[in-house]
């Protein structure tokens, strides 16, 4: 709960910030009224505005990459505008601090849109970048920060949700074929505990953050359904309950509920290590672990084995089929108040990151620009349909916000209701059913508040 009332805080601090008289990012409002010299859509990267001066700050929360990777780009972008200086900052628990940011007036000019900014607000904060059709027949996932038909944001890559696991391990452990079913998957994790000494699931419990990634499964993976998560779930009764073919949401978190139950997780959740589970995992002691393909680069560079990191489709599968939920990961904005030449500058440099950096590949994730190749680590996706969300139709833009906030579920957002499967696994004090029970409910109640009729 504290964290819930900690999200709504935050979103009252951005709401009173986009209302307050004076600076929102330490930059004088008037410069809302301020455009980029050439459109974004006619940018020529190295090309356009050459002679640019313009000093960039960017928020980021990829902190593993401020001293490295980021760098390379800087170096690399001013070969081509050597009078643009640009400075990074890496925040580690992004959302809750990027969004105290934003309040307090304190950013800079290029950022990771946070996910607490609903998207009728997008404007008040970020410049239009271009209207969707400028994107949608070019870039993967342009709809992700858009309000009305305009972008406000360009994703940095999409990701794809499965499962990061050692193949050493399964291989220790006479695994032949990946799981296609959560029934199959237990079982696999039980080999694992029975014949090798890596722990079969690692859950990741005491970083928190890492939990969400489990709702990333719900929608596309598991259900094959473009329309679930916007445009279905949100008028959808009882979304959480159980199905006879365990597809859908309950299926996704009934299968980290009965591998906890079952033994098949580390020991004490309360002890796992985010920076430390990068060594294990690459060296045999960790069998799996449920995060985005953002994850598999990570995971190859925590040790020698870097080959032995692979990734696989959330087992799940409709009508015999396996689908997997690819969506955009964080999106660049540019702050409305900058000056028109930052702004210039922020979407050459933006334009030059999404197309030319190659970032999307190296980090494991799905480039933006349609077409381009996707890394090898995604190779066991070859044969595996991807989903990528349908936008919410005209009008309904915040509802799954709205209805998602006011259930206090906060799925993508708050861990909260993932570490409650864990422990309540632990303590056999709820079966999954009671818990999904109590989110229906919860969701119906939102539902209702909001003006939806549950069908």
């Amino acid at each position: 709960m504290k964290h819930r009332i900690l999200a709504l805080v935050l979103a009252g601090m951005l709401t009173a910030a986009a209302t307050a008289c004076g600076s929102t990012n330490g930059k004088t409002s008037k410069n809302a009224d301020a455009k980029p010299t050439v459109a974004y859509k006619d940018m020529q990267v190295g090309e356009t505005a050459t002679d640019l001066k313009a000093d960039l700050k960017i928020l980021t929360n990829r902190t593993d990459l401020v001293d490295s990777d980021f760098q390379d780009y800087i170096s690399e972008f001013n070969a081509m505008y050597p009078n643009i200086t640009i400075t990074y900052e890496g925040i580690t628990d992004y959302d809750t601090d990027a969004t105290t940011r934003m309040s307090s007036g304190d950013w800079g000019d290029i950022c990771c849109i946070p996910s607490t900014v609903d998207k009728s607000e997008l404007s008040n904060y970020f410049e239009k970048i271009g209207d969707y059709s400028d994107f949608k027949d070019t870039y993967e996932f342009a709809d992700k920060q858009m309000f009305n038909n305009e972008v406000y944001g360009i994703p940095t890559m999409g990701n794809v949700s499965g499962v990061v696991y050692n193949k050493a391990v399964f291989e220790k452990a006479g695994i032949t074929e990946l799981p296609t079913d959560p029934e199959t998957f237990l079982a696999d994790l039980k080999l694992i505990q029975d014949k090798t000494d890596a722990i079969p699931l690692y859950t990741n419990y005491a970083a928190g953050w890492t939990l969400t990634a489990w709702d990333a499964y719900i929608s596309g993976g598991a259900t094959g359904d473009a329309d679930f998560k916007n445009n279905k779930l949100v008028h959808s009764k009882d979304p959480f309950a159980k199905h006879d073919d365990m597809t859908g949401p309950f299926a996704v978190y009934d299968t980290l509920y009965e591998a906890v139950k079952q033994g098949l997780t580390e020991e004490d959740p309360t002890t796992t290590d985010w920076e430390g589970c990068k060594a294990q995992i690459n060296e045999g002691n960790i069998g799996c672990m449920v995060l985005g393909s953002w994850a598999v680069p990570q995971m190859q560079a925590g040790g020698p084995n870097a080959d032995d990191i692979a990734y696989m489709p959330f087992p799940i599968s409709v009508d015999g089929e396996q689908y997997a939920s690819a969506s955009a990961d964080y999106c660049y904005g540019v702050n409305v108040n900058s000056t028109s030449e930052e702004k210039t500058a922020a979407m050459l440099y933006i334009k030059w990151l999404t197309e030319s950096s190659g970032f999307a590949k190296t980090q494991g994730g799905i480039p933006i620009v349609k077409g381009d190749a996707y890394p090898d680590s995604l190779e066991s996706f070859q044969n595996i349909t991807l989903v990528t969300d349908n936008p919410a139709p005209a009008g309904e833009e915040d509802l799954f916000g709205k209805i998602n906030n006011d259930s206090e579920i906060s799925l993508d957002s708050d861990p909260t209701h993932v570490a409650s499967i864990i422990e309540a696994a632990i303590g056999g004090n709820q079966t999954m059913e009671e818990i999904a029970d109590e989110w229906n409910a919860a969701w119906t109640s939102a539902q209702e508040k909001n003006g939806v009729t549950p069908e």
